[in-house]
């Protein structure tokens, strides 16, 4: 039983880690989409074309950010699912031969 509370807190433990990281990296992303977005609208040379292509650019990684985050708490989901079965799959222990008469 201690094993299995053991596997929840570690799960538990890593799922936290890894949404605190994702986090940190989302906003040092946006701040840079930020500062890239101002740095474009400044540049006055730069095509519209080339523009919309940049604008393209930030949605598919934005899009790959969110498939990315999905993807890894469905699999987060599994694994504690995965844990919580585990003392349901094991096998009850065989009983002691039976005393010959």
């Amino acid at each position: 039983m201690e094993t299995e509370k053991f596997a929840k807190q570690m799960i538990d433990f890593q799922k936290t880690t890894f949404d605190n990281t994702f986090k940190a990296v989302t906003m040092l992303q946006d701040q840079a989409e930020r500062m890239f977005s101002t740095m474009i609208e400044q540049t006055t040379w730069l095509p519209e074309e080339s523009r919309r292509v940049i604008d393209e650019m930030v949605g598919a990684y934005k899009k790959g950010r969110t498939d990315f985050k999905g993807a890894i708490d469905e699999n987060f989901v599994k694994m504690a699912d995965l844990f919580e079965a585990v003392p349901t799959l094991k096998k009850p222990q065989a009983s002691p031969m039976p005393k010959a008469k």
